[in-house]
């Protein structure tokens, strides 16, 4: 090989190194949901443990789902949750449960601590995404078993107060507090 080969050689490999980098996407904006205050009740039984939430199937994926209307999955690519949705629903729920039900202690079914419950709840989240209307919809199929069960089907609907996906998530948050809500009444009333 010639000297003068050299060079275009090197610079061939150099291209070809640097080819994955160019064509690689970029890392995905991760987003979580948290605990939102809401009104405390009195008379919650001692020990409540929330079962592992349940999914409807097109939410058991790691990018945030924006709509299922009209008859189609719209995903957005690059924006993920930062964890399971199933798990993050389930640690904000308890977290939201602890704070409004007081005297009692919410503990997860699939963590570290356990015992023989006085009052159980079940999630079955059917629906998390936005609507055409542009509403966040949540429906949400809800038993708790303390003297017997209870079950009720929630629909909730939060407006985004502000464009773009940080208003999506927000308003998905809103809702998920707004179920505790309905949830701390199931439980407390029971």
């Amino acid at each position: 090989m010639s000297q003068s080969g050299m060079p275009i050689l090197r610079r061939g490999v150099l291209l070809l190194a640097a080819l994955p980098l160019a064509c690689a996407s970029p890392s995905p904006n991760l987003y979580t949901l948290s605990m939102l205050p809401g009104r405390e009740y009195r008379g919650a039984p001692k020990l409540i443990e929330l079962r592992t939430i349940g999914l409807a199937r097109y939410l058991e994926r790691s990018q945030i789902v924006r709509s299922t209307e009209p008859y189609r999955l719209d995903i957005l690519p690059n924006d993920w949750w930062g964890e399971p949705l199933d798990t993050m629903l389930g640690r904000v729920l308890v977290q939201s449960l602890s704070q409004r039900l007081v005297g009692g202690t919410v503990f997860p079914e699939n963590g570290a601590i356990s015992g023989t419950a006085d009052a159980t709840i079940g999630v079955n989240v059917q629906r998390l995404d936005q609507a055409m209307s542009g509403s966040v919809m949540l429906v949400a199929q809800v038993s708790v078993t303390r003297r017997g069960m209870v079950a009720k089907t929630f629909t909730i609907a939060v407006e985004p107060r502000a464009a773009g996906v940080a208003g999506l998530v927000a308003a998905m948050n809103e809702a998920v507090g707004r179920l505790a809500d309905d949830i701390a009444v199931m439980v407390a009333g029971g």
